[in-house]
């Protein structure tokens, strides 16, 4: 299936037998830049966030009617959308905790590239090819984590049939949420900060992606610096 990673013309509304959700990653945290696991972590969006934020808003208020927006209760999330929220008409957010990022365990706070090390018990229950192994310290697999997110992307999606929603999540739940909609085991690839990606719901679990990885709100200074 080809998909588009460039901003997509869209009629005034979808048709009424679907739903189009666009689903965005937070902007960028100190945490982002530093490589560190933030999972849970209840972590602010810097200064540049905030400015990627207030791109992906005005990308979003140009299109036409965005009927509900959507988002984890996590603080990076949660301001990312308050920030859509102003520029498409001063909707209101819903918090969805399903929306949240993965929980990480024991690898939370820590840098990526010292996770073998620092943690190798957690990281080879991070790294393992069995789904179902949760993560040492609380965290969730990749099963839970998958179930959880295409739990609210079905709810929401069959909730507002025949309209446009925005759904401000993070990297981890936009990634198997891919993998979901493209079922071909193929990689998602670098899910940029405010990067946008579009799914449509058919019926009652049909799921079709439409565009991924769209960052064309983004200049490419703010590109370049994102996580």
């Amino acid at each position: 299936m080809a998909v588009s990673s460039s901003t997509v013309s869209l009629p005034s509304y979808p048709d009424s037998d679907y739903a189009e959700i666009f689903v965005v990653r937070h902007g960028k945290t100190a945490w982002n830049s530093e490589g560190r696991v933030q999972g849970q972590v209840d972590i602010d969006l810097s200064e540049s966030g905030r400015k990627q934020a207030v791109a992906v808003a005005n990308r979003l208020s140009s299109e036409p009617k965005i009927s509900a927006i959507y988002s984890s209760d996590l603080q990076r999330a949660y301001e990312t959308a308050q920030i859509i929220a102003v520029k498409c008409g001063g909707l209101e957010v819903v918090k969805d905790l399903d929306l949240r990022e993965r929980h990480m365990g024991d690898l939370q706070g820590l840098r990526y590239r010292e996770l073998s090390k620092t943690n190798p018990i957690a990281y080879e229950a991070l790294v393992s090819k069995d789904d179902e192994r949760e993560l040492p310290g609380g965290g969730e697999s990749f099963v839970q984590l998958f179930e959880r997110c295409k739990s609210a992307l079905l709810r929401i999606g069959r909730k507002h049939k025949g309209e446009r929603v925005v759904v401000v999540t993070h990297g981890a739940c936009i990634e198997t949420l891919y993998k979901w909609s493209n079922a071909k085991g193929s990689y998602a690839g670098k899910i940029d900060n405010t990067s946008v990606a579009v799914f449509e719901l058919y019926g009652e679990d049909n799921w079709t992606l439409k565009t991924w990885g769209d960052v064309s709100h983004l200049t490419q200074k703010a590109h370049t610096t994102s996580a």
